[in-house]
């Protein structure tokens, strides 16, 4: 597993991540800062793919591209032999990428004022992209009882009571890591039909199901009890490849196909670019072997970091994801608030995570912790915990 050892300097390269800190985190010099808060990795991407863009590359005539047949096989083999999904190739929009995709469900099927719901803590766009539409959020809080999240279905009817139009929900979970089961996905599912509301399904961290957990698409579910759904998956987040741009709206439903095409068409929008497509045809024919020995650093990254802090700082709890590649950090206990938490690990520790309030008020007390590095990094980035916390 030697590519996932080596450590590759991603600083000058436009990263988000490593370059970006100062801005993001209000600091004058983020030199010294080990970023461990984006959702990208610091892996390379499986060699397949990095060689598909770079035959497209030496090819060298980058004129309009269209999404081919290849494209939609590819996702459909994956699907149906990653998740037992079986999809067809008609069924399938192409985007720039999920955020996009859930712009463009939101624009299409909502209006301004319409109220969205989301259960939180949960990933900011599905607060932000409706907000700055000008809907309003609907916001149903989850249980949480030693870092596990489950729905209150009592509240989240009175929710959609509320003449909710659109449920976008985060399948796996982000941040809290969660898989849900098909009996919870069944239940969220059947009272958004009782209440005839159309459901978002993000996916785009169903492959990064650790092992002993299983991911079900919410699609599935709708093929037994009905509903109206639209699923979100990307090759990005699996295969680190977020710069490169692509992502795949499935909706089964011809109408809802027809109205995203219609949105599409109003705002001119094109097919993937030439990189995006020939990545993403390499990543679901080729990256099966490199996602399996992925999960296996996940989940041992993971374990080294909980053990670790559980170790040599008692009052941090954190109970280990059943999918992603980040830690949810519950630092109640130690009585600190958000910016006094923030404060020791920028300036104590040199040590930039995501304060969880990012994710919502239900977020406040914990911090997200992104482990999709090589050892050495993330060994490094738990003494610089550890040293945040001692100081």
């Amino acid at each position: 597993m030697r590519e996932f050892e080596q450590v590759i300097d991603r600083k000058n390269t436009r990263s988000v991540k490593w370059g970006n800190m100062a801005a993001v985190y209000g600091i004058e010099d983020a030199s010294d800062v080990l970023p461990m808060w984006i959702a990208d990795m610091d892996f390379k991407a499986p060699e397949p793919v990095i060689e598909a863009m770079r035959e497209r590359l030496d090819h060298g005539v980058f004129g309009y591209s269209y999404i081919c047949s290849a494209c939609k096989d590819a996702v459909r083999n994956w699907l149906s032999e990653r998740h037992g999904w079986e999809t067809k190739n008609e069924w399938m929009l192409f985007h720039h990428g999920v955020v996009p995709a859930i712009a463009t469900v939101v624009e299409t099927f909502t209006n301004e004022g319409d109220n969205i719901l989301i259960t939180s803590p949960v990933y900011p766009p599905f607060f932000n992209v409706p907000g700055h539409q000008q809907r309003n959020i609907v916001e149903c809080r989850m249980i949480e009882e030693d870092g596990n999240y489950t729905i209150d279905f009592e509240e989240f009817e009175r929710c959609l009571k509320k003449d909710v139009k659109l449920f976008i929900l985060c399948n796996p979970h982000n941040p809290a890591g969660i898989v849900w089961s098909n009996e919870e996905l069944k239940q969220m599912l059947e009272l958004c039909n009782k209440y005839n509301v159309l459901v978002l399904s993000d996916e785009i961290h169903a492959d990064l199901v650790l092992p002993g957990s299983v991911h079900t698409p919410l699609a599935k579910v709708a093929e037994e009890i009905g509903g109206r759904v639209i699923t979100c998956v990307a090759p990005t987040k699996t295969f680190n490849l977020a710069g490169v741009q692509a992502a795949i709206m499935i909706a089964k439903d011809e109408d809802l196909r027809e109205a995203l095409q219609k949105n599409a068409l109003s705002h001119g929008q094109m097919d993937l670019n030439a990189f995006a497509s020939s990545a993403l045809v390499a990543a679901y024919e080729e990256g099966g072997p490199w996602l399996n020995k992925l999960l296996e650093i996940i989940s041992s990254n993971m374990d080294y970091v909980i053990d670790k802090l559980h170790e040599a700082v008692p009052k941090i709890h954190i109970r280990k994801p059943e999918a992603t590649y980040l830690l949810w950090i519950d630092y109640r206990d130690t009585g600190l608030s958000e910016q006094e938490m923030m404060d020791k690990l920028l300036k104590k520790g040199k040590l930039a995570l995501e304060p969880g309030s990012k994710y919502g008020e239900a977020g406040k007390g914990f911090l997200r912790m992104n482990i999709a590095a090589p050892r050495s990094v993330v060994e490094d980035g738990v003494e610089r915990f550890i040293t945040a916390m001692n100081s």
